[in-house]
């Protein structure tokens, strides 16, 4: 049986292009040493299957002939190990990128996307796992998606990472460059079937990959060749903008620098960006404004849960200059009308989240204000999802949330079923911190019982709580904070 697997992977990977006919017994070799197998088979019957399949096959028989133990770290690398017997080196992919990206950027990135995913870096098998849907709301369709991508750790993994006292810090982090090609060890992924792409931005070299856990099409990261803490200031808008002049098809934004409102990752300095619309991008106009410094760009307020400022124009380096001038403005203002507060003693607490994109001969920079202070009331974030949301998402409110996509924790799964079985009155407790909720929703919707009204309804009801959880990170709460901050900028 494994040399059927192994001869559909080559047959797999041989039509989806990782490799030409003439490289088959050289990769079947390759194939062969990783596997511990001195010998083939003249003639095989390949598996139909596609290559992720393939490989979860391939490494189940690994475990049972105790080629390598029943451990995530251990499946992991071997699985990167055999696809990068597929791969090219990284000089010869981002030649062929280049060669693609003469014909259009958009071709550059399609072909870096499928390699991506033909050779299991995108972990497609884990992703299909995720929940995901739509729901519409008075601020447009916002996506929802329950994550159950992530891979559970068996008991013995669990002991490695306990026991592992290893002082090794290569790479630094997990969006370091020297990660393209990376073995892994015990608490640090498999990278050996990883490639990154160059980018030039403002004379630096960035790195395009795409996220090994895609939440949207065409989910990638820019990264800086450098290990250094995220930053938003007159850089980022530059680069953001120049990224788009060079991938139009794709939009770019980066998460904010502090705490609390910031991404998981501050200790590295990059960009997530993609090919897909989000809700925020289509977001309509509440009111324009004149920002009086900048007369020849756009400025408005879109409507949106979160405070959004919204500049257009032809003149890259204007909207640069504006983003600039609203961002050190933000910086440093206190409102105390709306509990807003720049510093307390010297720590900062304002900062912004950018979302750039061209739409034919405008660029378009969405400045999402943030503030990342505390009180006793709200410890986790006083512009940060409230407690009355925390049974859905108490997490940070990062850059794919604020666009619009709802990224729930697979608890959700079994305790929604409670919920609705609760509302069909066929249990009369659920889940503790989902009580309250449940009651509200059983007395809306009462003597709701069919399974496919009661599964609307719950993708609905979730929709306005992530809409609330939204509306809890926005800074101005209504049209008049919002006029104060203009005002002081135009002051």
């Amino acid at each position: 049986m494994i040399f059927s697997l192994i001869s559909g992977l080559l047959k797999q990977s041989i039509e989806k292009n990782l490799i030409l006919e003439e490289d088959r017994i050289y990769v079947k070799n390759q194939v062969l040493h990783l596997l511990k197998l001195e010998s083939s088979p003249q003639i095989v019957r390949p598996k139909e299957d596609t290559i992720p399949n393939l490989l979860d096959h391939i490494i189940e028989y690994a475990v049972n002939e105790k080629i390598i133990d029943n451990v995530l770290d251990e499946k992991e690398i071997l699985t990167a190990d055999i696809m990068n017997c597929f791969l090219s080196k990284p000089s010869e992919i981002r030649n062929k990128f280049q060669q693609y990206y003469l014909k259009s950027p958009k071709a550059a990135t399609d072909y870096f996307y499928e390699l991506s995913k033909n050779s299991n870096y995108i972990q497609l098998n884990r992703i299909n796992k995720n929940i995901s849907f739509k729901v519409d709301t008075e601020y447009g369709v916002m996506d929802i998606t329950i994550n159950l991508s992530k891979p559970e750790k068996e008991p013995e993994q669990i002991k490695r990472e306990k026991e592992n006292h290893s002082h090794v810090n290569y790479p630094k982090c997990l969006l370091c460059i020297e990660n393209e090609g990376y073995g892994g060890r015990i608490g640090h992924p498999a990278r050996s079937n990883h490639r990154i792409i160059p980018v030039i931005l403002q004379d630096e070299t960035w790195y395009l990959q795409y996220s090994p856990y895609v939440y949207y099409n065409e989910h990638c990261i820019l990264l800086s060749e450098k290990h250094r803490d995220m930053k938003i200031n007159q850089d980022t808008f530059f680069r953001l903008l120049t990224f788009t002049e060079k991938f139009p098809h794709y939009f770019i934004g980066s998460n904010a620098d502090l705490p609390i409102v910031g991404g998981s990752i501050l200790s590295h300095d990059h960009y997530q960006g993609g090919n897909y619309e989000f809700a925020m991008p289509n977001a309509v106009d509440n009111f324009t404004f004149e920002l009086n410094a900048f007369p020849t760009v756009k400025s408005s307020i879109i409507k949106w849960p979160m405070s959004v400022i919204r500049l257009k124009g032809e003149k890259k380096e204007e909207i640069i200059k504006a983003a600039e001038f609203i961002r050190e403005k933000w910086k440093y203002y206190t409102d105390e009308e709306a509990n807003i507060r720049a510093f307390t003693d010297d720590t900062p607490h304002n900062t912004i989240t950018p979302i750039a994109r061209k739409r034919q001969d405008q660029f378009e920079l969405n400045l999402v204000l943030r503030n990342n202070r505390t009180d006793e009331t709200h410890p986790m974030g006083i512009f940060h999802p409230h407690e009355d949301v925390h049974h859905i998402k108490k997490e940070n409110i990062g850059l794919i949330e604020v666009m619009g996509l709802a990224v729930l924790p697979p608890r959700l799964i079994n305790e929604l079923k409670e919920i609705k079985e609760f509302i069909a009155g066929n249990t009369t407790s659920v889940t503790l911190y989902h009580q309250e909720w449940a009651n509200e929703l059983k007395q809306k919707y009462t003597n709701l019982s069919d399974a496919n009204e009661l599964d609307i309804v719950i993708k609905q009801e979730l929709g306005n709580k992530f809409v609330k959880v939204l509306q809890d990170a926005g800074v101005c709460k209504n049209r008049d904070d919002f006029n104060r901050f203009i005002d002081y900028m135009n002051s």
